[in-house]
This record gives C-alpha cells, sequence and structure tokens, in this order.
C-alpha cells in the first residue's frame, strides 16, 4: 500500500498546523484544522492581518519568538469565538522556530491543539475545590460555634476529629491523646456500656443514639446525648462516623423532678379518700385514683372512658351525661350532686367537680367525686327541721298578731270604763289621783305593745314584699306629713337632703318603716332644754357606691357597747322616764338585717344620736 504524501497527513491531523514565513510571518502551509482558526485563504497573508480567531497578542509574542529563535507554548489560550459558536474554545499553542541551509531562523512553525474539554474539566474542578472549601470553612464555623461537641470515628474507633468544644468542657489540652482519653472521662458506672454499645454499633454498621455522663472540666459528671451516623459508599463498609455530644444534664434534673414529681402525685391522689380521676380533651376518663377501684369494686378497665357515669343512680345518668358532654363542649366547670353505686350495691351521694386545665401539652380534665352522704342526709334533716320551725315562727306570728288584734277590743273596752269611772265614781282615799293616773299609764303601756307586737308582725310579712326604685325624697316627705303633729309639737326642725342619692331600689313598706321609727325616735328623746333638729341625708359610698341613708339628730343620745355592730334587743329601753315599749329599734335593724344591709351608731349622751343605714346596693 503506497504511502500518502507527508503534507496530506499533516492536512488531515486533528491539530491546527501551519507555516509563518519571513518577518511578517506570512502564512505559508494551513491544514484545515488551523483553517478554523485564521479562517480561509489565509495563505500568504501576515498573521497580523489576518489572525482570525487567535489571540490578539499573539502576533506580537511570536515576532518575538522568531527574533529569539527559541521555541514557546502558551496553554489554554483562549480563542474564539470561531465561526458557527458562540463560546471561546481553548488550545494549546506552540511556535517552534525553522531554519534554512545556513543555519538562520527564516520562519515558525504554529501548532495550536484544542484543549477546551480539559480546560473546562479544570476550571469546573476549581469551582467545586473552592465551593468545597466554602463548605468545609462553613461548616467548621457551624461545628465550632454550636453548643455541642462534634466528632469522627474510624471503623476502629479512632477518633479523627474533635471540635474546640470538647477541649473547652473537659479541660483537656490539645496535645492529649483522644482515643486513649475519651473513655477514661466517662464516668465509672457508663463506661463500659457505652463502649460496649459504640463497638457494636461499628462492628454493624449503624449509628447509636445513648446517654452517659462525661466528666467536665471542674470534676463534675455532667449527662451528655451521643448520637452518631456512618458515613456510607455503597457497596463499601463504612469507614468513619460522625456525630456530637449535647448536654442534658438540666433537662435530665428537670425530667426527673417532673417524674418524681408525677409519682408523688399519684401517691398523694391514691391516698385521698375520695374518686379522683382526670380525662382527655374529649371528656374521655384515662386516670382512676386506687379509691376509684376500691369504692367500686371494678378495675379501671372495667370501668372505662365513662367509668364515674355508669355508677351514677340510673335515673340520673341521662342528664349528667349531657352536662359533661356541655362542659366539655364549651370548656366550663362541671358540677353536680349524684348518687354512685359503692361495691356493696349501696348508692351514696357524691358531689363530682371536673375542672379544665389547659396548658403547653394540651387541655386536660381534673375531677374529684366527694363523699356527701352524711352531709346530705344531715341536711335533709336540718332542712325538715328549718321548715318546722318555719311554721312554728309562722304559726307564733300568727297567735301574737291574733292575740294584739283581739286584746285591742277589751283595752279600749277597759280604757272606756275607766273614763267612765273617772268621771262619775269618787273614792274616799287621798291618793285617788295618784292611783287613776297609774292605771291611765298603764292601760296607755298596754295600747303601745299591743300595736308594736302587730307592727313587728306586720315587718316580718312585709320582707317578703317585691322592691322597687323608690323617690327617696317623697317617701320621706309622705313619712313626715304623718308625724306632722309630733314635729309641731316639739316645735322640730327636719331636713331633707337627697341630691347624691335620689332613688333607692327597695321595698316601700319596709322603707317608710325604717324612716318612720328612726324619725319618731328622734322626735320622742328630743333633748329638753333645745327645740330637735332632725337631718335626713342619703349619698354614695365613693369606695362600692353602696347606698346609705343617715339620720342625725340632737336629741339625748345612747350609749352602746359597738357602734359599729350594734343590737337592739326587743323591749329594750335605755330612756326608761320616757314613754316607750323599745321596739322601734329592734324593728329598724331587722329589716335592714334581713335585706342585706347593716346598720352603725354614733352617739354621745346629751348631745345627739346619727344613724347610718347601709342598703343593699342595687344591681
Amino acid at each position: 500500500m503506497p504511502t500518502p504524501p507527508f503534507a496530506q497527513l499533516l492536512r488531515q491531523l486533528p491539530a491546527g498546523v501551519a507555516t509563518l514565513e519571513g518577518a511578517e510571518l506570512r502564512f505559508g502551509f494551513v491544514n484545515e484544522a488551523m483553517r478554523e482558526l485564521v479562517g480561509a485563504h489565509s495563505e500568504g497573508k501576515p498573521l497580523a492581518e489576518h489572525r482570525g480567531s487567535l489571540p490578539e497578542s499573539l502576533p506580537g509574542v511570536l515576532s518575538q519568538v522568531l527574533a529569539s529563535g527559541k521555541p514557546y507554548t502558551a496553554k489554554a489560550c483562549a480563542c474564539g469565538p470561531l465561526p458557527g459558536s458562540k463560546d471561546c474554545r481553548y488550545f494549546d499553542l506552540a511556535a517552534e522556530p525553522y531554519h534554512d541551509d545556513r543555519g538562520r531562523v527564516t520562519g515558525l512553525l504554529l501548532l495550536a491543539l484544542d484543549v477546551t474539554a480539559q480546560e473546562e474539566a479544570r476550571q469546573q474542578a476549581h469551582e467545586l475545590a473552592l465551593t468545597t472549601r466554602h463548605l468545609d470553612a462553613r461548616l467548621r464555623v457551624l461545628t465550632e460555634t454550636a453548643p455541642l461537641i462534634s466528632f469522627s470515628l474510624d471503623a476502629g474507633g479512632r477518633v479523627t476529629y474533635v471540635s474546640p468544644q470538647w477541649y473547652r468542657f473537659t479541660g483537656q489540652p490539645p496535645t492529649a491523646d483522644l482515643t486513649a482519653i475519651w473513655p477514661l472521662l466517662i464516668h465509672p458506672d457508663d463506661r463500659l456500656r457505652v463502649l460496649y454499645q459504640a463497638e457494636a454499633a461499628r462492628h454493624a454498621g449503624t449509628g447509636w443514639n445513648h446517654e452517659y455522663r462525661l466528666r467536665r472540666f471542674d470534676g463534675q459528671y455532667r449527662w451528655m446525648l451521643s448520637r452518631a451516623l456512618p458515613e456510607v459508599h455503597l457497596p463499601d463498609p463504612p469507614v468513619f462516623w460522625h456525630g456530637a455530644l449535647t448536654e442534658i444534664h438540666d433537662q435530665r434534673e428537670v425530667a426527673e423532678a417532673l417524674r418524681r414529681g408525677e409519682a408523688e402525685l399519684r401517691f398523694l391522689a391514691d391516698s385521698i379518700p375520695e374518686l379522683i380521676w382526670t380525662a382527655n380533651a374529649h371528656g374521655l376518663i384515662d386516670y382512676y385514683n386506687q379509691y376509684t377501684t376500691a369504692y367500686s369494686g371494678l378495675t379501671k378497665d372495667e370501668l372505662g372512658p365513662t367509668g364515674w357515669v355508669s355508677l351514677l343512680y340510673p335515673e340520673e345518668q341521662p342528664a349528667a351525661a349531657r352536662a359533661w358532654v356541655e362542659s366539655v363542649t364549651h370548656g366550663t366547670t362541671f358540677e353536680g350532686e349524684y348518687r354512685m353505686r359503692r361495691h356493696d350495691g349501696v348508692y351514696r351521694w357524691h358531689v363530682v367537680r371536673a375542672r379544665l386545665l389547659a396548658d403547653a401539652s394540651g387541655p386536660r380534665w381534673f375531677g374529684a367525686c366527694t363523699d356527701i352522704d352524711e352531709h346530705y342526709r344531715l341536711h335533709q334533716v336540718l332542712q325538715t327541721q328549718y321548715d318546722e320551725l318555719a311554721r312554728a315562727h309562722h304559726d307564733l306570728d300568727t297567735f301574737v298578731y291574733a292575740a294584739s288584734h283581739d286584746l285591742k277590743q277589751p283595752t279600749l273596752n277597759l280604757r272606756g270604763l275607766f273614763h267612765e269611772l273617772s268621771q262619775a265614781a269618787t273614792f274616799h282615799d287621798p291618793d285617788q289621783a295618784v292611783m287613776l293616773r297609774l292605771v291611765d299609764d298603764e292601760l296607755s303601756t298596754l295600747e303601745h305593745t299591743l300595736r308594736d307586737l302587730a307592727a313587728t308582725v306586720r315587718s316580718q310579712r312585709a320582707q317578703q314584699e317585691p322592691v322597687e326604685v323608690l323617690d327617696l325624697e317623697l317617701l320621706l316627705e309622705e313619712v313626715l306629713l304623718g308625724l306632722r303633729p309630733q314635729i309641731l309639737h316639739g316645735n322640730a326642725e327636719v331636713e331633707i337632703n337627697v341630691t347624691e342619692a335620689p332613688g333607692l331600689l327597695y321595698s316601700r313598706a319596709n322603707l317608710r318603716s325604717v324612716a318612720h321609727n328612726l324619725v319618731s325616735n328622734a322626735l320622742k328623746f328630743a333633748h329638753p332644754d333645745r327645740p330637735a333638729r332632725i337631718t335626713l341625708r342619703s349619698y354614695l359610698t365613693p369606695d362600692d357606691h353602696q347606698p346609705v341613708l343617715e339620720v342625725r339628730d340632737n336629741g339625748l343620745g345612747m350609749e352602746l357597747d359597738n357602734p359599729d355592730n350594734p343590737t337592739f334587743q326587743l323591749f329594750a329601753r335605755q330612756h326608761t322616764h320616757i314613754e316607750g315599749t323599745g321596739v322601734g329599734l329592734y324593728l329598724v335593724q331587722r329589716i335592714v338585717r334581713s335585706q342585706g344591709g347593716h346598720l352603725t351608731v354614733s352617739s354621745t349622751p346629751g348631745e345627739g344620736t346619727t344613724f347610718t343605714i347601709y342598703w343593699t346596693r342595687p344591681e
């Protein structure tokens, strides 16, 4: 087979080949690969004028190469963009001087080898190396600033890396042999377990997650959580384990305290002689104390999630279940009294209470069933006795009212007979006038006593009357109008000042009785040396705006043991020289207290008295 000519071989080379002749570096021979760089029809043209895609600085460099006669090579020169391409390509350029027969440099042989793929791979490798260094630096910053100790181990258990936190925590010098010193810092009670678990995990090619105590720089052992995972490159077995040590000492202590607290609470709940239970947010019971099982005779599984409802009296279960569902739905406190079946079949009364606790762990219900059977039955007995006493009291009031009413007529008859007797009959007794006056006084006392007894019973019955908003000034004017004869006879001055609190929510009959008794007492017990001056004033207390009525006089006054909480007894009197029965103040105090108010008195004998009535505050 004939050998192709040398020029033909050069033309077919994948590398660009060209000859540059003379000082002007004119193109001589140019193969096909070089034509892509310098363009077609480049033969005979100077390099400077027909550079094509070659670097701009190449003609000047090649001129120096021609002058020096020394070969030159440029690696990965950017050329382009080439025709038909938008991107540059990279070539290794080599310039080799060639000589004539006398040894003179007459030109250059220019070679261009396309190394675009290699250059792009090198650049990518460089960028990857930079990215890797950045990530490595970032990872080191993260591992060395995080509040944990990072470490790496090989398959043999040797420590290949540990973060600076290790040295700060343990106080060990950087020159310490980590593989040898690490096991010695583990608590003796944990050392064997930790070493065995770590070695077993390395042999199995798995990670680990365990807790142990590690000695700190101050000699204290602190609980640590050790986690590690293998670095896997399938199908080869792992050769490195990377992990972290996190201090969990405080969390362990808190968890232990919570565990002890929960155990103590359960012990306390089991010690209480009540049915204690807890339920989830849906109202399903998930805990019963021991007393519940002992009382019911059922196990916790037998009681189930609605155990206390199933223990109720059958007729009470539907209403209790509906009330419990409503409380769970709205999150309101549940409370009710029900009969609960004991293990022997006896039903005993209980108060069932449950409250909702909503915290970070979620809503939960806490309930208790308290045995009130004895209290309930005692309450029934007391209620029965109270009803009997109420009937007896009512009967007594009826008797007193009837007796006082029935005795009025005989009293009037005695008054008439005595009047006729005193006018028509004569006595030969020197004490006739005294005896007649004494009999007249006793008849008057009897009349007042019967009238006051009837008023007492009427006041008791009037306490049940409905309340209404009263015009205080108008009602007080009506009371003064009824007492006008006494006011005129005593030349008294009465002042009414109700501008601060003109209205009062109260029973009309009760308020009239209170005002009438206080004003009539002030007129009755006026000082003999001066006219009576009475002031009626109403106002609201500054703190809670409670309505107040103040009645002040300048009369005889009285002596009191407890002015802030006085007690006026029926028929008790301080000024016996003045006609009276001692019923008025008793009635006032009884009416005020029965309506939820209270009475205070300030008095100075010989100067006057001030009654202050604190009514119930209207809603």
